[in-house]
């Protein structure tokens, strides 16, 4: 049996885009309203729910548990659409599920 969770937050980024796998020092952390069962395999889809700034707000989620996770603003960053990574307030929409 399958078990779904959903919330909202927002976020912003204060930060340049990081482009380093694994550092998490910039992310915030978001606790599960009930904890899912030990050795749950969670998945967890986040979408921004707003439109504030002009450059495109990417998303970024580390170290999902059973507790929650980890996520971070992280603006596009590609060859012709580079941005400065600070970005102002958007509203976060995330589900997360067992599989």
């Amino acid at each position: 049996m399958s078990m779904t969770q959903t919330g909202s937050l927002t976020l912003r980024s204060d930060h340049p885009v990081e482009t380093r796998g694994g550092n998490t020092s910039t992310f915030t952390r978001v606790d599960f309203p009930t904890p899912f069962p030990d050795g749950a395999e969670v998945v967890v889809l986040a979408q921004v729910q707003t439109f504030s700034g002009p450059h495109t707000p990417g998303l970024r989620i580390a170290d999902v548990t059973p507790q929650g996770f980890l996520i971070r603003m992280n603006e596009v960053y590609a060859t012709n659409a580079k941005s400065d990574g600070t970005h102002g307030n958007e509203k976060v929409g995330w589900i997360a599920s067992t599989v």
